[in-house]
């Protein structure tokens, strides 16, 4: 019996109307988190819809999109209800997606935020950690894989924008189990050389391939390096905990290769630059010190160099004789005070002085005689007291007071038994 072949394009529309016709998968009601989300410019939502073990490829148009109240992400976990059918080009059968509800952040997601929380805690992401990156580079570590585009794109990057660098790779399987301890040992493995820098990434992908660079080990090996790093995970749009802990995060590969290194046309313009400012500068310098010597050459002290010597010779004349003035009026005054000192008619009489004051000693004893209140008492007065107050007038004693007279010889006491007030 002769074999009757058919076209791909036949089997795929054969399957699809089975598809379309059962009514099994015609209304479908799924739970799981969004992956490889990508948003096309017509409005239509492209994703991969996948639990802990199975995945399925959907689509969401845009009639049924424009209906969300929510911007669908990677890591979320959603309700969704649609069909399965086959898309005829690729032979892949898909869910098209009629409705979807949020339905929180997938487990990956939740994984990711508490690792973020524990190691900003911990100060693995503080300011004072990160070290600063070299100006000029002259050896680079770059940790990836050994193919793909990412390698390529630093690679090339570096050898365009600075050639006289050199580039060491230390390949690494950048997704997987085991990849989180592979990136982990080539941090450290690059620090036992001799390098400026180190780049470590990959290229973009969903949140499953990126994952390596969100463990825990990878974050504390980028921590622990001496070696500055740069972290260049993914695309602009993608973060991992290598981008928080890493000493400065590049939004892609070839941006972190572009920072990593300075653009030599760049610096040969600076260059360039600088000669021209030094050399206007020695110019300057040239001229301002030439014109100062011709300056010097025609001053008038080095045409005539006895004239400083003259002009000092003379101001030390002038002030020696003013010196001289000033100590001969000096002596004179001393002198003349001296000879007047010496003509005193004290000094040359010295027993009239005594003479003099012992008058006056006696003028004043004579003085304070006269004063003195027991001379007075002597002449036959007296010093009449209430309780220790002289008394001047009879106003100021009653009868019954005890008053104390004073006496030049001796005290008496008297009471009074009769005031009488005399007319003046």
């Amino acid at each position: 019996m002769e074999k009757k072949y058919i076209t791909v394009t036949t089997l795929n529309k054969y399957l699809k109307n089975k598809f379309d016709t059962d009514p099994h998968i015609q209304k479908v009601s799924l739970k799981g988190e969004i992956s490889n989300f990508k948003g096309h410019t017509r409005g239509h939502l492209y994703f991969t819809l996948k639990d802990e073990s199975s995945r399925i490829s959907a689509v969401m148009f845009k009639f049924n999109a424009d209906k969300l109240s929510f911007i669908p992400e990677d890591g979320m976990t959603v309700l969704v209800e649609g069909r399965i059918s086959i898309y005829e080009a690729t032979g892949a059968y898909q869910i098209y997606i009629e409705d979807m509800e949020e339905d929180g952040l997938g487990n990956l997601y939740l994984k990711y935020e508490a690792l973020k929380k524990e190691l900003s805690e911990k100060g693995l992401f503080a300011k004072e950690h990160k070290k600063e990156l070299p100006r000029y580079p002259e050896k680079i570590g770059i940790i990836t894989a050994p193919t793909g585009a990412a390698i390529k794109d630093i690679l090339s990057t570096i050898k365009r924008r600075f050639p006289i660098c050199e580039t060491f790779i230390f390949p690494c399987l950048v997704q997987g189990e085991l990849a989180k301890e592979d990136i982990a040992k080539q941090i450290e493995e690059a620090n036992n050389h001799d390098l400026d820098l180190l780049i470590v990434g990959r290229g973009g992908g969903s949140i499953e391939d990126l994952w390596a660079f969100n463990e825990e080990v990878v974050a504390y090996a980028i921590y622990n390096s001496r070696i500055p790093i740069i972290s260049a995970v993914g695309h602009e749009i993608d973060f991992t905990i290598a981008d928080f802990v890493a000493d400065l995060r590049a939004p892609t590969p070839t941006g972190a290769a572009e920072i990593a290194v300075p653009n030599i046309a760049d610096l040969n313009i600076l260059i360039s630059q600088y000669k021209i400012r030094t050399t206007n500068l020695i110019n300057h310098y040239l001229k301002v010190n030439h014109d100062k010597l011709i300056n010097l050459k025609e001053s008038y002290v080095i045409k005539n160099p006895l004239a400083i010597y003259e002009q000092k010779e003379e101001k030390l004349s002038n002030l020696v004789t003013k010196i001289n003035n000033i100590i001969s009026n000096k002596l004179e005054f001393k002198l003349s005070y001296f000879n007047n000192i010496k003509q005193n008619h004290f000094l040359k009489n010295p027993d009239n002085l005594f003479i003099n004051h012992q008058n006056k000693y006696h003028v004043f004893l004579n003085k304070l005689e006269l004063l003195n209140p027991i001379t007075i008492l002597n002449k036959g007065y007296s010093i009449v007291k209430l309780k220790e107050t002289v008394i001047k007038n009879v106003d100021s004693i009653k009868i019954g007071d005890t008053i104390n007279i004073m006496l030049s010889e001796g005290n008496l006491d008297a009471k009074i038994e009769k005031v009488e007030k005399v007319g003046k």
